[in-house]
């Protein structure tokens, strides 16, 4: 079944952008786009999409609070309906934190490739989260800057082949660049990653990346 989609921004022009986008990507379902945080609540509740993509400054209540009182409904954060993708201009490290905390599914900026927020939506749809590459550097570079730390151990040794498309990971790259950096396909780069996540029992790309920087994988 198709990922359905609605979008809160109160920039038409940015609106419109993201659906053309979204409605040209196989197997992806625009509902309806709307301008405010109180709309994007009522839409989201009403038309219960897989994903909600919402700005963080919004006429009405912003982004963060949308999140948080949709995320509240749930029982556990997994269960969070529509899943949201924080899209903004914003990059705030602060920000992020806070969305995150309100059950935030990822956080993108809007000047990230249309290759990116596809892939985005399509994450947390999933059940996964993806945050901007450049924001996720620097936080986990602030976060273990005093070096390696003790981290959790694989289940199973990670094979070289995995080891460099982690590293690549948590150094930025999506993975259509670690496909082009390695030479492999897309689905090869996805499988990989499917394999490091169940050695390391992460729930997602993030912790793998959070794993790389402790375990001083990502500085090799």
């Amino acid at each position: 079944m198709a990922i359905s989609v609605v979008i809160a921004d109160d920039q038409d022009m940015v609106r419109m952008g993201f659906r053309m986008i979204l409605e040209k990507s196989p197997g992806i379902d625009v509902l309806a786009d709307v301008a405010d945080g109180d709309a994007a609540l009522e839409t989201a509740r009403r038309l219960r999409p897989d994903v909600l993509l919402a700005d963080i400054r919004m006429p009405g209540i912003d982004g963060l609070e949308v999140t948080r009182r949709l995320c509240a409904e749930a029982a556990t954060p997994e269960d969070c309906r529509p899943r949201v993708l924080i899209v903004t201009t914003f990059d705030d490290d602060e920000y992020v934190r806070q969305a995150l905390h309100h059950g935030a599914s990822g956080f993108l900026l809007k000047d990230a490739s249309p290759e990116l927020l596809v892939e985005a939506v399509r994450a947390a749809a999933a059940g996964d989260s993806l945050i901007s590459p450049a924001i996720t550097v620097r936080m986990l570079k602030d976060w273990t800057s005093a070096g390696p730390a003790a981290s959790r151990q694989p289940t199973e040794e990670l094979t070289d082949r995995e080891r460099d498309v982690v590293r690549l990971l948590a150094n930025g790259m999506t993975n259509a660049e670690i496909a082009g950096e390695l030479f492999v396909s897309q689905s090869t780069v996805k499988a990989h990653l499917a394999h490091v996540q169940t050695k390391l029992a992460a729930r997602n790309r993030v912790e793998i990346a959070v794993w790389a920087w402790e375990s001083g994988l990502a500085r090799g």
